[in-house]
């Protein structure tokens, strides 16, 4: 894939966030602003640091799981026992230089800590100060530990996910967290903008459970629209039918004929003029009411043909479909490759460690691999260093 050169600096370049969470969202967010150029310092707890470093059931050759690996690239370690009154005292000093705290603790603790957003905003008004939680920082739920998992369920989705009266299901990937990370990412850049403005931060409240809740709109569209609490259904979709995952006859690939058009399309290829004629599949909505038949007179004739056949015969007719990769097939497939959805970094520990790619790209200023993963603790002295600097200068 080829990018115009480009001469001007990353869009964050000059901009000092201090990474004091673990885990996933917050990492995950610190991690997209890293990659655009800002100064990321990870705040850890010496000794452990986060807890992802030692999180996965198998080992690297250092001491530092995949998990971590894939979280945590172009940033700076800085070991710091905040509850120590030296600690405490150093990270006013930094707050002092940054433009973005980003912190994961239960609420409560960064106030007991004595690093919560009003102290911080007395040492600099225009710092920006996220607090990502499982429940957000207020509400009958916010002192609850939170997870994806608790997010997931008690935000709804894991209603709507897997099928109709089998056991519950979790998304396969953790949308709650990522979620977060990314809205928590759209908060606190445009709240950064607005700092350049007015001189005044302000303090984000990011809750795992409102980013899951935040995806639910063809569902709770359709609840405040019919009254009905939305169901589980499986693969298939509540806004159109066929569009969903059917079986050939070598097993399962996803297709949608999603409008008249496509349908009538449908019908022609597989040679089926009546189905397009049928009392029960003439319109979108009959289509839906009556998905079940549908879908069982549609995989008759896929049962005909392989999936793969199926894929580029549909698609070569402007018919929407695909085949269900496994996630080596999706990234080491050609497309995949070709999107440079995996890269490898150099670590001093690893070797050449495989990253996931940069997941949006920025054409005129490409995201770059500026640092490895981290070491625990391993720029403390540097950034003491250059704190000290600053102080006596």
């Amino acid at each position: 894939m080829s990018h115009t050169p480009h001469t001007q600096p990353l869009p964050l370049q000059g901009i000092r966030v201090l990474d004091v969470s673990q885990v996933m969202a917050g990492p995950f967010a610190c991690m997209l602003l890293a990659d655009l150029g800002a100064d990321v310092i990870k705040v850890e707890p010496p000794g452990t640091g986060d807890q992802t470093r030692g999180a996965m059931g198998f080992k690297m050759k250092g001491p530092d799981s995949m998990g971590f690996l894939n979280m945590n690239r172009n940033k700076r370690s800085l070991a710091l026992d905040l509850k120590s009154d030296e600690g405490r005292e150093f990270f006013y000093e930094l707050a002092r230089t940054a433009d973005v705290i980003v912190e994961n603790y239960r609420p409560g603790v960064v106030q007991r800590l004595r690093i919560d957003y009003e102290t911080i905003r007395q040492i600099n008004p225009k710092i920006v100060y996220v607090s990502i939680s499982g429940f957000g920082q207020s509400g009958p739920w916010a002192s609850r530990p939170g997870f994806d998992l608790m997010a997931q369920a008690m935000s709804g989705v894991m209603s709507v996910t897997g099928y109709p009266g089998e056991k519950p299901v979790k998304a396969g990937v953790p949308v709650a967290d990522i979620g977060c990370a990314l809205f928590a990412t759209y908060g606190l850049l445009a709240a950064y903008i607005g700092a350049q403005k007015t001189g005044q931060g302000q303090h984000i409240d990011a809750s795992l459970f409102d980013s899951a809740m935040a995806f639910s709109i063809w569902d709770m569209s359709e609840y405040w629209g019919t009254g009905k609490p939305p169901v589980p259904l499986g693969t298939s979709n509540k806004m159109s039918a066929p569009y969903q995952a059917v079986k050939a006859r070598d097993g399962y690939f996803v297709m949608g004929a999603t409008n008249q058009k496509l349908w009538a399309k449908l019908c022609a290829l597989i040679e089926q003029p009546d189905l397009q004629e049928h009392p029960d599949f003439a319109t979108v909505a009959l289509r839906l009411k009556h998905r079940e038949a549908l879908i069982e007179a549609l995989e008759a004739e896929f049962a005909k043909r392989d999936s793969a056949e199926w894929v580029d015969t549909l698609l070569a007719a402007g018919i929407p479909a695909g085949p269900i990769l496994t996630y080596p097939e999706a990234f080491e497939g050609e497309h995949g490759a070709h999107r440079r959805m995996c890269m490898e970094i150099d670590h001093p520990i690893e070797g050449k460690v495989k990253n996931i790619g940069f997941p949006v790209k920025m054409l005129g200023t490409p995201q770059q691999v500026r640092r490895h993963p981290p070491l625990l603790g391993e720029h403390t002295e540097e950034i003491v260093a250059e704190i000290r600097a600053k102080a006596t200068a």
